[in-house]
């Protein structure tokens, strides 16, 4: 399948944090979740992709080239949504059409005004004094009137109510449903990911930790629901990590239906993206069933 986005060994070295040989890929008319912790390093990831701030090493190929040798064209095709709005708060809708079409030669004032109407946003008011929800939308109204074909939104739901979320997601989700339209979507929600998202790409401490095919991983990955005496019959090669609860010890395995049929007596259960998500942060910070540190574990992950 065509990658619309593909970083390779991309490296960002700030000293006190590094981004480290990411490598990730987005798949063509796919939605992509980037999922990790606040400051696991998706926001520098993206502004490295949009050539923000600059790399210190490897490639990034979006829609096939180097951002870096072709950028404004490159950028056409981009539409951005960031957690902060980039526009000043005296400004109008209106306003904000009449700047876009000064920056994109697609820009599209009837498609962005039906937006608007789309999303109950007024023209006229200033937007310094829109809602946060109201003004995560007219981010996305901007970045979907240009004709951009990939959407690449860093926390766009980000403490957001129920009801703006989910008008939100479906308008991605329509979004996607268009020919050629593919996004990369990060957040730390991961209800919200698991709803609508394709493919998942895990970040934790600047490393890539996970990848693939959402289902596939969520099929693939079980929770093992065990007494703590029982831990010392588990191989530790099948344990991603523990976690003690109030009657039992929980385990994360990567491969549900191997560890299902090779621990019969242990109860296994599916697991979510957010328990995948906290089992993997905690990985290195726990002492196995022998009494050993769990630190010197490599990181596993899982491509598609």
């Amino acid at each position: 399948m065509d990658k619309v986005l593909e970083l390779k060994n991309v490296t960002k070295d700030y000293g006190d944090f590094k981004l480290d040989n990411v490598n990730l890929s987005v798949t063509k008319g796919a939605i992509c979740g980037f999922i990790g912790q606040n400051g696991a390093g998706k926001t520098t990831t993206i502004s490295l992709i949009l050539d923000i701030i600059k790399r210190d090493a490897g490639d990034i190929q979006v829609f096939g080239e180097d951002i870096l040798e072709n950028p404004t064209a490159i950028k056409e095709r981009i539409g951005v949504v960031f957690d902060e709005m980039g526009f000043h708060d005296f400004m109008t809708a209106t306003q904000i059409s009449k700047m876009m079409a000064n920056i994109y030669k697609n820009w599209d004032e009837e498609v962005f005004f039906d937006y608007l109407e789309k999303f109950s946003l007024p023209r006229k008011k200033r937007c310094g004094a829109f809602s946060r929800g109201m003004r995560m939308k007219l981010q996305i109204a901007v970045a979907m009137s240009h004709g951009a074909e990939l959407l690449i939104m860093d926390e766009p739901t980000s403490g957001l109510d129920p009801i703006v979320r989910n008008e939100i997601l479906q308008i991605f989700q329509e979004f996607v449903m268009e020919e050629n339209h593919t996004i990369l979507l990060s957040s730390h929600i991961t209800t919200d990911l698991e709803r609508i998202a394709d493919e998942v790409v895990f970040i934790n401490k600047g490393k890539i930790v996970l990848a693939g095919n959402k289902d596939e991983i969520l099929e693939t990955h079980g929770l093992m629901k065990c007494k703590k005496n029982d831990l010392t019959g588990i191989d530790e090669k099948d344990i991603i990590s523990t976690r003690p609860s109030a009657f039992c010890t929980e385990v994360l395995v990567a491969d549900r239906q191997a560890c299902a049929k090779k621990y019969p007596k242990v109860t296994m259960e599916q697991t979510t993206l957010e328990d995948i998500m906290i089992f993997y942060v905690n990985r290195g910070s726990q002492v196995s069933a022998n009494g050993e540190s769990s630190d010197t574990k490599e990181t596993s992950t899982l491509e598609d």
